[in-house]
């Protein structure tokens, strides 16, 4: 059995979630509580492995919750649940030890599933989470992307737009279908990207581009 606490100042919302966990003969909602620091005090109490815990609390936020209950003798493990998808909530939360991060419009079945995912040790992210961690950690703060990001800015937004499906691997001619030009328009544009970029071919403007995020797949 999964032992569960639900920590939520929405009275509504948290009997939604404790509905739904005992819909699972595998888990068992041990707590519940309406504020961060009834949160704590509810896992100090009762042998909790998974505390879903919202991240707007009175009293004791999410966060410093989540750092409160990591840091027990016999820590559970976390999720924190949010309505808003804030980039600073992701980084925050997991930085105080969570070990995932949903928004509250999550499918249901999904919810249970990541509580069995966490409290099997692995991590559970919203996919808009895991996107901004990937772009903030893949892109964002590395020196090449930065400096990439620096040279896009010499384009024009038509240019930038060639760019990104020729880092897609399109052809010039796909390219032309696909933004409605002349493929001699299209060539055109590439050679003044090469320039632009100091780029010595295509394929080192679409490594570039990839480098500043641009023409990711999804």
């Amino acid at each position: 059995m999964i032992n569960v606490l639900v920590a939520d100042d929405d009275a509504l919302v948290r009997l939604g979630l404790v509905d739904l966990l005992t819909t699972d003969p595998e888990l068992t909602v041990v707590g519940e509580a309406a504020d961060g620091l009834a949160a704590v005090e509810q896992a100090g109490r009762h042998r909790v492995d998974i505390a879903l815990v919202d991240i707007r609390m009175p009293r004791m936020d999410g966060i410093a919750a989540t750092r409160r209950l990591r840091a027990l003798p016999a820590p559970p493990r976390v999720i924190t649940l949010t309505t808003f998808d804030l980039d600073e909530y992701v980084y925050d939360a997991l930085a105080a030890g969570a070990d995932g991060f949903l928004l509250k419009d999550t499918d249901p079945l999904e919810i249970i599933r990541a509580v069995h995912v966490v409290a099997a040790g692995q991590g559970m992210l919203h996919p808009a989470a895991a996107r901004r961690l990937i772009d903030r950690y893949h892109h964002a703060e590395r020196p090449a992307a930065l400096a990439a990001r620096a040279k896009l800015t010499r384009l024009t937004p038509r240019e930038t737009d060639v760019l990104a499906r020729l880092a897609l691997g399109c052809s010039n001619a796909e390219i032309a279908t696909a933004l409605g030009m002349r493929e001699s328009t299209v060539k055109a544009h590439i050679s003044r990207i090469l320039t632009a970029l100091d780029a010595g071919n295509r394929v080192q403007a679409a490594l570039l581009a990839r480098d500043a995020g641009l023409g990711t797949p999804g």
